[in-house]
């Protein structure tokens, strides 16, 4: 991997009202405990074009709101073209999200799309969709989705501390 400094991410879901929703958020959220990141974009999409102007789910934002994380004014997107440009790290909530990216991806962008918990943490599990499910799917979401963004802000700021290999940049 590249040491060149992560200045966007983008969190990417199927429908973009639940899991990825809640990733930006307690993203933004534990940047900000942090008092770093306030550099870097962040956003979320979908990977389909179902709920387009949708609110997050009631679930996610009442799950995210009892820690504090207000994710009410988000609004769903879908993932467009310039995205695959835009943003440095673009990460899926699971394998199919990560596989449909990587799909419409051009050939340059495949290697920013990762797996949300394995980039953030060596996890290689998908962060399961809870939208079929009962308030307990989307409480555990949000454990695995704030672990896994202390582990990925944990891992930012050694990558950005950490000194480039002696090579000469050429961000000039």
């Amino acid at each position: 991997m590249s040491a060149k400094p992560i200045k966007s991410i983008l969190f990417v879901c199927l429908g973009n009202i639940c899991r990825s929703p809640l990733a930006e958020g307690v993203f933004r959220a534990v940047l900000a405990e942090r008092g770093t990141g306030h550099d870097i974009v962040l956003d979320s999409a979908a990977t389909s074009g179902w709920e387009v102007g949708s609110a997050p789910d009631p679930r996610s934002i009442a799950v995210a709101a009892r820690h504090g994380v207000d994710i009410s004014r988000q609004r769903a997107r879908r993932i467009a073209p310039d995205d695959f440009a835009r943003f440095d790290l673009i990460l899926g909530m699971d394998r199919a999200n990560v596989r449909d990216l990587k799909a419409l991806a051009p050939a340059a962008a495949r290697g920013r799309i990762h797996l949300f918990l394995e980039f953030a943490s060596g996890n290689q599990r998908d962060v399961p969709d809870p939208y079929y499910e009962d308030q307990q799917a989307f409480a555990s979401v949000y454990r695995m989705i704030r672990e896994a963004s202390e582990a990925l802000a944990t891992r930012l700021n050694e990558r950005a501390s950490t000194p480039e290999s002696g090579q000469a940049s050429s961000t000039i």
